[in-house]
């Protein structure tokens, strides 16, 4: 493709970003400029859709930052174009709910590997093929957590495409699926529930991309159903500081 030629979504061409190789995706598009604020010298690129952005530097590497809005089918779209403008690196900091007990609000998650009861992975690989992350990402998004001393949790999270099945199965018609596989995936060690990463993992390997993600815990709806203590957290700013961390550990090689 040329360099000025534009992706269609995200409307972002090579010469937008500058041969950045490194990317921080959050989903909601309001987060973009307080993470990009966080980056030496931050510009704003462009807004279309969801996608919103802004290049920044960590170093002396441009570092993009974009939103990918809510859901797979949205998240597959920006992971695709950013690939076809040379990508390489995509770290998304986003929120989660926490599943089990000890992943309580306030907690960072980082996700080795997502449950893809989701749709939007299916159209890339067959089921059985599983959602993992890129394991030096993971292993600087840990270096990065425990330098910053915050209370972190690695492991496996759960990736789905209705909210709203999630939090209320009982008024779905197919509760009876939703309930007991809920429970598979508690009883199986599922650290947190969210609706972007299996499709950010799924595409990433198909496109020979290396992807992870450090999410924020927001609540824990089965500590609420144990009438545990569940205090709400929004404040995603540790969250973004363990990823920029990461990327700087990338970018030193210190992995």
């Amino acid at each position: 493709m040329q360099n000025k030629e534009k992706m269609y979504h995200i409307n972002l061409s090579k010469e937008d970003i500058k041969n950045a190789k490194y990317a921080i995706l959050p989903g909601d598009p309001d987060r973009v400029e307080k993470i990009a604020s966080l980056l030496d010298g931050p510009v704003f690129l462009t807004s279309n859709r969801e996608y919103k952005s802004y290049l920044g530097k960590i170093g002396k590497e441009n570092v993009l930052v974009i939103s990918t809005g809510i859901g797979g089918p949205s998240t597959s779209i920006c992971v695709e174009e950013l690939s076809l403008l040379g990508l390489k690196y995509l770290i998304r900091v986003g929120t989660c709910g926490g599943m089990q007990l000890s992943v309580k609000a306030g907690d960072i998650v980082i996700a080795n590997a997502a449950i893809r009861a989701e749709g939007t992975s299916k159209e890339y690989l067959p089921i059985e093929y599983p959602a993992v992350a890129d394991f030096d990402l993971v292993l600087a998004l840990k270096m990065a957590v425990k330098e910053l001393q915050i209370k972190g949790h690695i492991g496996v999270v759960h990736c789905k495409d209705s909210f709203y099945g999630q939090h209320n199965p009982a008024k779905m018609p197919i509760s009876y699926e939703l309930k007991n596989k809920w429970q598979a995936w508690l009883k199986a060690g599922a650290l947190a529930s969210e609706m972007e990463t299996a499709s950010l993992y799924t595409v990433a390997n198909t496109r020979k991309i290396k992807a992870a993600a450090v999410l924020l815990t927001v609540w824990n709806q089965e500590r609420e159903r144990q009438h545990l203590d569940n205090k709400s957290c929004f404040d995603t700013e540790r969250a973004i500081k363990v990823a920029i961390l990461a990327i700087r550990k990338i970018i030193n090689k210190e992995i």
